[in-house]
């Protein structure tokens, strides 16, 4: 998306503190734009899972804003990450999209890291957990975009359409957070202060619908 590039370390490496690992792939949706650490996605999975009795690590993740899937998969390869991990999450395509990429390459670079989350996973398909793309469309920032809130929302949804097709014919849980996300375009609340990326409250949202799926599989 077209917001100031995080040049930060893309690989946050967590303390193990936990008796569980995980780890956290994607873009500034996974990273948490414009919102503080403790209230990203990956975060505040964690909490939500320690708090009901799960022992999470921190999560490492691999994102930084921006990232379309194959700069997703170039990190991948440069990190050169070795371990397994018990829980990991996938969210990618949005700069696809914005960035008007072929949907069939989309497919093919989704599908491929789809099957890179799962060895991550140690080859267990029911720990891999893919997140829908939310819809950047209705945020204020997408009032000045030359894409109507309309076209921005079809053409989400055939990426999604297409990344849940992918995810389930391969035996893996797919969360679609995008309906969701279409609330902020009544309720400022959901956004961050930047104008475009998620709140701490909109990603709540998120693991509230993620989480019962991660604990009904790690008990």
């Amino acid at each position: 998306m077209p917001v100031v590039e995080n040049t930060a370390n893309p690989i946050i490496t967590p303390n193990k503190t936990g008796n569980f690992s995980y780890l956290a792939l994607g873009d500034s949706y996974t990273i948490g734009e414009s919102v503080a650490q403790a209230e990203s996605f990956p975060y505040q999975l964690q909490a939500n899972l320690k708090k009901n009795g799960i022992n999470v690590e921190s999560p490492k993740i691999i994102a930084v804003t921006g990232w379309t899937t194959d700069e997703l998969q170039g990190a991948i390869t440069q990190a050169k990450v070795t371990e397994k991990f018990d829980i990991v999450t996938l969210l990618i395509g949005v700069n696809n999209q914005y960035r008007g990429y072929p949907l069939d390459t989309y497919k093919k670079e989704f599908s491929e890291l789809l099957q890179t989350a799962i060895v991550f996973s140690g080859g267990r398909k029911a720990r891999v957990f893919v997140v829908s793309i939310p819809d950047w469309g209705v945020t204020p920032f997408a009032k000045n975009n030359s894409k109507s809130a309309q076209t921005t929302a079809t053409e989400i949804d055939t990426f999604n359409a297409a990344a849940e097709q992918i995810t389930t014919a391969a035996g893996v849980s797919f969360t679609n957070i995008t309906p969701d996300s279409r609330m902020a375009a009544n309720d400022v609340s959901l956004i961050a202060s930047d104008g475009l990326h998620p709140s701490g409250k909109m990603y709540t949202n998120w693991v509230n619908a993620l989480a019962p799926k991660i604990m009904d599989v790690i008990k």
